[in-house]
């Protein structure tokens, strides 16, 4: 079911491709972009709507989840802060 109700709400303006056009396509089997693209192009030319597309068929990341565990932040000399500044630093008082 759309997110918009009984509304046509478009996924591919280049193409008029809908979103209840994806998800049938989807229902018979296509599980990947590249598969909705053979079927009805939608994706083929700006791309604009492949992430879209991805969304529907619940494959994407969703965009703030890290790609891999951060390394937690180690602390550095204040001392070895300085001396990387004063390389950058324009000359003046101080």
């Amino acid at each position: 079911m759309s997110l918009f109700g009984g509304l046509k709400v478009y996924v591919c303006s280049c193409f008029g491709i809908t979103e209840r056009q994806v998800r049938e396509r989807a229902a018979a089997g296509a599980v990947t972009p590249r598969q909705i693209a053979s079927e009805c192009k939608a994706g083929t030319d700006c791309g604009s709507c492949v992430r879209r597309i991805q969304c529907i068929l619940g494959r994407a990341r969703p965009s703030a989840a890290p790609l891999a565990p951060q390394a937690p932040a180690t602390s550095v000399a204040p001392a070895a802060l300085d001396a990387v500044g004063a390389a950058g630093r324009a000359p003046g008082p101080g």
